[in-house]
């Protein structure tokens, strides 16, 4: 499936080739010129490897192009920072976005997230996650023809918690265990389901308390793939950040919001206080 950042960087890419040749060099020959390994700027020219600041600098020098630098560095703000119209990815409904977070969870071996006001898509019962999809198509009055699909592709991602080669670092805010997502009954089985992963050994699960001291406030949610992507979505947009700088700092929010999180048998505690006012309210 094509994304907005891959095809930014494809473009990028199809203007390198361009000023390449335009200085008459082949592949071969620019990368003699520049020093690199030929395969480095094929896979710049067809933009499958992120490009540096540096790199297009010392590009625009080699085809004699210096006054394009600028240009290039704009183009590549235009890569690092990609930000995905919501609207877009759901205007045909939501399974496709379900199968692409699939790929990038099978491409990933260490995964480290946040959320604040809802479980997390990786640790969601399949009734939950009905219930999100839902009230998102009628939020976004978008297609929901295609939610049991959706559902389904869910719960396979779910299946790379189980692989002894992966870990996941999630982090969750107390008032996302209290936060009414799903019908009452939904929701206390969601509770209960919680209770399980933490004893699953690929998955580290945070609890940050309503009364913990913290160094850094959980203001919105986020997902770091290794140290190659950061997702993070708003209302509108979804960002891929995979500038060495952006990922810099999304390590950091996650780290100095580890420093708060409760696990164990005090996360355990937590969720099962959630679950016995949830049950109240049944």
């Amino acid at each position: 499936m094509t994304t907005d950042y891959q095809s930014g960087r494809v473009s990028l890419g199809g203007r390198l080739r361009e000023l390449r040749a335009e200085a008459g060099h082949s592949g071969k020959s620019f990368a003699e010129l520049l020093g690199w390994q030929r395969s480095k700027v094929s896979r710049l020219e067809l933009g499958k490897q992120n490009a540096t600041r540096e790199d297009l600098s010392a590009w625009a020098a080699a085809a004699g192009r210096p006054d394009v630098t600028a240009e290039l560095h704009g183009r590549l703000a235009g890569v690092e920072t990609r930000y995905r119209s919501l609207r877009r990815q759901f205007a045909t409904g939501h399974r496709a976005r379900q199968e692409q977070g699939v790929v990038e969870t099978e491409q990933t071996t260490l995964l480290r997230a946040v959320e604040i006001v809802r479980v997390p898509g990786l640790l969601q019962t399949a009734d939950y996650a009905r219930s999100v999809f839902t009230a998102n198509a009628q939020f976004r009055s978008v297609p929901a023809d295609d939610i049991e699909d959706a559902v389904r592709a869910r719960m396979q991602r779910q299946r790379a918690l189980y692989d002894p080669e992966r870990r996941f670092r999630i982090l969750l805010w107390e008032g996302a265990l209290y936060a009414r997502n799903a019908p009452r009954t939904v929701m206390a089985a969601q509770l209960d389901s919680l209770r399980t992963v933490l004893g699953v050994d690929t998955v580290e699960l945070g609890i940050i308390p309503f009364a913990a001291e913290l160094r850094r406030s959980p203001s919105h949610g986020f997902w770091i793939y290794d140290r190659r992507l950061v997702i993070v979505e708003t209302l509108s947009t979804e960002m891929w950040l995979d500038d060495e700088d952006s990922v810099q700092l999304y390590e950091r929010a996650w780290d100095w919001l580890a420093e708060s999180a409760v696990h164990g048998e005090h996360a355990l505690r937590l969720i099962g206080r959630a679950s016995a006012a949830t049950q109240k309210l049944v």
